[in-house]
């Protein structure tokens, strides 16, 4: 029915020039349609679509539906994936990598041969997968005479969707309307253009009626868009003292079946390997390979976990090799703040040099370490020990690009009363948008926060736009509305000039009031000046004034930072983690909303603990999936997420006028590293050895008795 208009889905991810001119990509991409022609390549794939007036029928529909199938041999490992006559997901391309590349700066077999210590380990990370309160959901309905169609949808990038809506249906992109409402969750998984977005759509105008879907707790973890799952094997050559020489590393990412993100996933895992450490020796490749399951997609942190906990674990590995403290041994290679702006001699994703633009590394550090009582800790190790109690500490640094370009926009109108009204194409899930741009708009235009209304997420509200992902909302969107608002603010000054009988420059504009400087006596309200200006507009036949639409660029990403620390107790008789203390020392540049940051940073940690001690997306052999509800894949509950004390550190960033850096992802990221590196320590007299996540009962169980059943040392 629907064969006249199915085209592939829409990929995004390709290296940029300046990006190329360094590096030879191999990149394939699978084509997916909104429905699988010919061949299924992983459960959840989309066959057919049934249309009915209620889901119960719906379901009934689907339910007298027959497909035939042939089944074909399943590829589910990447290692095997990659093996001489493995069977090809895609039976066009010549072998399974979906991306390959490899990449070098400085000598770094002159590091290794030169070097008094090299430590080699494999680490895993699992696949795991965001996890939204809310599935995604879609409403289209077809039919106005303004628009071909509107599409309500749980989505973080509406103008991406609306273009792929156009092409699919054949028309201007301004006959599609996209709107974002507020979005119960995103973490990347709904920054994808999934089957469903196409369909829905389509169906809504092949019909000429309103069509709902709303995506259910098991199709989500089937056919949602998975994330993480690699392979280190991970190789640090260094001085005896401890000293980083020069960090080697083989990556295997696991992409499943189709590659919609290009080479965003692994090159953002190289990016962010080195972290706040001082390397100047390094080398790299990588294969991201396709296989018979769900497709690979950002997930909040976006390819940056992975790399922290593989570099992280390989310094605690350095630690216990030269015989000196992880903190010492981490103090020894920090970055200093002296030392910033600092060149790490690679290039960021977008193409431009890799250059972490301010911060205190070291600062940071010491302060997630008092805040988890470090010393402390390791002080009252021996007698815990001594009696059965395992408790360990762990530490986990990062540093993140944040604010990606290339631009995002914002519309800023004042009505009558003096009201505003703020516009971008950045849409919020959770993430305080309304609140944060509200306040910036507040303040650069001088009145009342809640004279303010926010609208995000709207192709109907703003012509051009970006979205909400990569941490990027208060970098681009943030500037863009207060570049608009200071626009509004010198109209209004301009016009209150005439009104008060002064220069403009002699105004002040606060509280929703224009007054002369000096002299709050002469105060008018904003909507009067309004009103006296619009005879005048008319007359000229200018148009009404007071909008303004701006869209912010960034000459590169700004460099968020932070230091995680972890105490947890492991019981040895079975197995259990609990996290007792938890403390994030983050540098995001200026803190537009304490309290948003706050829920920002415990949101992500949360997220983050799930990684290290739950959640896993398993498969069997035939790539059947194995973990298709919440009876089967864990997440955290309040009861496993610790009490997390927070430390602000303000950095502001010179690249944008705000001067401030991304946070959405960050804290996210420390956690796996920070809390492997925490139970590896407390379990330390049984020689166990992390080098996977999550670290479930079963498997801690697994690992204490492949090191031996008693503690080292006992009788």
């Amino acid at each position: 029915d629907l064969g006249d208009r199915m085209k592939p889905l829409l990929e995004s991810g390709v290296a940029p020039p300046g990006l190329v001119s360094r590096i030879t990509f191999t990149v394939r991409r699978g084509i997916q349609y909104p429905l699988a022609r010919d061949r299924v390549h992983y459960v959840g794939e989309a066959v057919a679509v049934a249309v009915a007036e209620s889901r119960a029928l719906a379901e009934d529909a689907l339910e007298r539906i027959r497909v035939e199938y042939e089944p074909l041999p399943a590829v589910v490992d990447p290692e095997a994936a990659l093996a001489p006559g493995a069977s090809r997901v895609h039976p066009e391309w010549p072998d399974n990598v979906a991306v390959h590349f490899s990449h070098a700066i400085g000598d770094v077999e002159g590091a290794f041969h030169r070097a008094d210590v090299v430590v080699r380990e494999r680490f895993r990370i699992q696949r795991y997968v965001g996890m939204p309160i809310e599935t995604r959901g879609i409403v289209a309905e077809s039919g106005s005479r303004e628009t071909t169609v509107t599409v309500w949808t749980s989505h973080q990038i509406p103008h991406l969707l609306q273009r792929a809506l156009a092409e699919v249906l054949g028309i201007p992109a301004h006959r599609v309307r996209v709107v974002t409402p507020d979005v119960g969750g995103g973490f990347g998984t709904k920054a994808a253009v999934y089957q469903e977005d196409m369909l829905i759509p389509l169906l809504a105008v092949r019909l000429g009626r309103p069509v709902k879907w709303i995506e259910d707790r098991r199709e989500h973890m089937q056919a949602a868009a998975h994330a993480r799952e690699q392979i280190h094997d991970l190789e640090l050559a260094a001085r005896r003292d401890g000293t980083l020489l020069a960090v080697r590393d083989r990556i295997l990412l696991d992409q499943g079946a189709f590659n919609p993100w290009g080479i965003v996933l692994p090159y953002n895992t190289v990016a962010h390997l080195l972290g706040p450490y001082k390397v100047r020796n390094f080398a790299v490749e990588v294969a991201a390979v396709a296989t018979n399951k769900a497709p690979h997609a950002p997930y909040r942190g976006a390819g940056r976990p992975e790399a922290v906990f593989a570099m992280e674990r390989g310094l605690e590995r350095l630690a216990r090799a030269v015989g000196v403290d992880p903190a010492a041994l981490r103090r020894r290679n920090l970055i200093g703040p002296e030392a910033l702006p600092y060149d790490t001699g690679l290039l960021y994703r977008d193409g431009n040099p890799l250059v972490y633009d301010s911060g205190d590394f070291p600062g940071a550090l010491e302060a997630a370490l008092a805040a988890v009582d470090y010393a402390g800790v390791r002080a009252e190790q021996g007698a815990l020990r001594a009696r059965g109690v395992y408790r360990g500490v762990g530490v986990a640094a990062y540093v993140e690009g944040t604010g990606l370009g290339p631009y995002e926009g914002a519309v800023v109108r004042l009505d009558a009363t003096g009201g505003v009204w703020v516009a971008t194409g950045a849409c919020s899930q959770g993430q305080g948008h309304e609140t944060s741009f509200a306040q910036i708009a507040a303040d650069a235009l001088g009145v009342l926060l809640e004279s303010v209304s926010v609208v995000g997420g709207d192709t109907g509200a703003i012509a051009f736009g970006i979205g909400t992902f990569a941490s990027r909302g208060a970098v681009v969107a943030g500037n863009a509305v207060a570049a608009a608002a200071g626009q509004v603010r010198a109209q209004v000054l301009a016009v209150a000039a005439g009104v008060l009988e002064a220069k403009a420059e002699d105004l002040e504009l606060e509280g929703g009031q224009v007054f002369v400087r000096g002299v709050p006596s002469t105060a008018v309200p904003l909507g009067r000046v309004i009103q006296s200006a619009l005879p005048s507009f008319a007359q000229a036949g200018a148009g009404v004034g007071f909008t303004a639409t701006v869209y912010q660029g960034v000459p590169t990403v700004t460099y968020a930072s932070a230091v995680h620390a972890a105490v947890v107790e492991v019981d040895a008789e079975t197995g259990q983690v609990r996290v007792l203390r938890y403390g994030v020392a983050h540098d995001c540049g200026r803190v537009i909303h304490p309290l948003i940051v706050e829920g920002q940073v415990r949101g992500g940690v949360a997220q983050g603990v799930g990684g290290a001690l739950l959640e896993e997306m398993m498969y069997d052999e035939q790539g059947q999936l194995l973990t298709a509800s919440f009876m089967d894949y864990l997440v955290p509950t309040a009861m496993e997420v610790p009490a997390i004390r927070t430390v602000h550190l303000e950095f502001p960033s010179p690249r944008n006028p705000l001067g401030v850096k991304g946070l959405g992802e960050g804290g996210a990221i420390g956690p796996p590293a920070a809390v492997a590196n925490a139970v590896e320590d407390a379990l330390a007299p049984f020689g166990v050895k992390v080098t996977r996540t999550p670290l479930s009962p079963n498997r801690i169980l697994a690992l204490i008795r492949e090191a031996g059943a008693r503690p080292l040392g006992s009788a």
